[in-house]
């Protein structure tokens, strides 16, 4: 009996919940065309993702960036369509007897986005209308998909659904969804700063760095390169949709506890005595091993110059960098000023800064992880106090300061290798200091000093090589660097949360 019981249930509750669903899509896709005729409208599902991320525990964040790495962003969209498509399938069941509190829901979820998209930076509430129309869009899709031919005002049961109807109205409601959402987005996008970007034309550095020596790489399959490329360059940041700024029209804003409070245009800023620096980026939030690292040419103004323009009052101690999107940083005033290369970058291994890194400015700064420093999209640099502000990421309980630990990574081999000579390959940092000793180890045996390859600077990784006379069987690879200063890469494991991880790299490797 239970069991015949079961199945009718579901096959009663199967209609509702693909109502519901659909209802859901129409809803957002309405949502989304009303996004992209609004000017500087945005994704109500971008903007819905914004506000998790900004009031989100900061586990979920490093959790995020563990399991998905860089494709945190995409992950979280996708997230968000499927509560919005859970809901949509809950509104849809409770329709089956309970109309009002189906509405409810679907007004609940309209309100959330509706919130969500008002207090985005430089939002209005003409920002809430999306959502409240995609959720009048979808409360009157589910009315018109839940009433029978003979009976509108009839809820839908199985037994007396006009199916015919249901089938037609259901393709319907999903061609609506898929165009409107289509439209919405294309019209969201014909804000592209693709154009702005590819009319820029980089001027020389005022003392360009020599090229970079061909010692600077090692000979081994599988190892990582000097210098990344742009196109493979790690990307994390807060931003879900890549920022489009325009040089045209764009100013930085430099203030705060200054004398002489300064704006600058990308014209004025790129016609300055511009300087070259090899810089390595890291992000804190990677493990012991991982790949969010990254090296690079920079072209840009000297901090310290700027700094020089707009004199930094006494007491000032802090540097907050704010992206267009709300975004900041903070470092201090002095890490500026005590000769490392702290840099407005405007270029990128030889191009103007990628759209996705950042253009058309960016702050690069030596030494310390990107979520102290590496404001991307940039459009205001103040002067502040560490004990009056809190930027992004300290606010959710990281260290106030970033300074890099000392690092090393094994590239290859990972897994696999055959007997006798095997080239085990990697890199170490320690950005600011310089690596002075790469050392292996292999199983419990005595390390191993590997073979440094050429490096242009203190303020970039080093690749190193190390060859392996490796015998049949299972053995563990340990990889431990000293910096330019004599500290040794401690073997503590440590996670990456407060101010970045430690501990030795090693790998597991099958000789056969």
């Amino acid at each position: 009996m239970t069991e015949t019981v079961r199945p009718r249930a579901l096959r009663e509750a199967l209609p509702h919940v693909g109502v519901g669903v659909l209802g859901a899509a129409v809803g957002l896709g309405v949502a989304e065309l009303i996004a992209g005729i609004i000017p500087t409208g945005r994704s109500p599902v971008v903007a819905v993702a914004d506000r998790v991320i900004y009031f989100g525990p900061g586990a979920w964040e490093r959790a995020a960036i563990r399991i998905f790495g860089t494709g945190d962003k995409v992950a979280l969209i996708i997230i968000v369509l499927a509560v919005i498509a859970a809901v949509g399938a809950g509104a849809g069941m409770l329709a089956a007897r309970h109309q009002s509190l189906s509405r409810a829901v679907v007004a609940t979820s309209a309100l959330i986005g509706a919130w969500a998209g008002a207090v985005e930076r430089d939002a209005s509430w003409v920002h809430a209308l999306p959502p409240l129309v995609g959720g009048m869009a979808t409360a009157w899709t589910m009315h018109l998909l839940l009433i029978s031919r003979s009976a509108r005002t009839t809820p839908l049961s199985p037994a007396g659904a006009d199916r015919r109807r249901l089938l037609v109205g259901g393709s319907i409601a999903a061609s609506v969804a898929a165009v409107t959402g289509v439209t919405g987005r294309l019209l969201q996008a014909r804000v592209d700063a693709s154009a702005s970007r590819r009319a820029v034309v980089l001027p020389e550095p005022v003392q360009p760095l020599p090229a970079v020596p061909a010692g600077a790489d090692v000979d081994v399959a599988g190892a990582s390169r000097y210098v990344t490329p742009n196109e493979t360059f790690y990307r994390i940041d807060t931003a879900l949709i890549v920022p489009q700024v325009e040089k045209e029209g764009w100013e930085l804003r430099f203030d705060g506890m200054v004398d002489d409070p300064r704006t600058y245009t990308y014209d004025e800023l790129a016609a300055r005595d511009l300087i070259e620096a090899d810089i390595t980026l890291t992000c804190v939030s990677n493990e012991v091993g991982g790949d969010l690292i990254g090296n690079a040419r920079w072209l840009g103004v000297p901090l310290a110059e700027l700094l020089e323009e707009v004199r930094p009052r006494a007491g000032a101690d802090q540097i907050v960098g704010r992206a267009v999107d709300g975004f900041t940083t903070g470092f201090p005033l002095a890490d500026a000023l005590d000769g490392r290369h702290a840099l407005l970058a405007l270029g990128m291994n030889g191009e103007p800064l990628p759209l996705r890194h950042g253009f058309p400015a960016r702050l690069v700064v030596g030494g310390l992880y990107g979520y102290v420093s590496a404001t991307k999209w940039l459009t205001q640099i103040e002067l502040t106090r560490f004990d009056d502000y809190d930027a992004y990421w300290i606010r959710r309980g990281w260290a106030k300061e970033g300074p890099i630990k000392v690092q090393s990574r094994i590239d290859t081999p990972r897994r696999r290798a055959d007997a006798g000579t095997v080239p085990v390959a990697g890199v170490a940092w320690a950005q600011g200091r310089g690596i002075e000793r790469v050392e292996l180890r292999v199983d419990d045996g005595r390390w191993r000093e590997a073979r440094l390859a050429e490096t242009t600077s203190v303020e970039t990784w080093r690749l190193w090589r190390w060859d392996w006379e490796a015998r049949r069987g299972k053995h563990r690879l340990a990889v431990r660097a000293t910096a330019g200063d004599g500290e040794v890469q401690t073997e503590e494991r440590m996670d990456i949360f407060p101010d970045g991880a430690t501990g030795w790299h090693t790998v597991e490797v099958k000789v056969t």
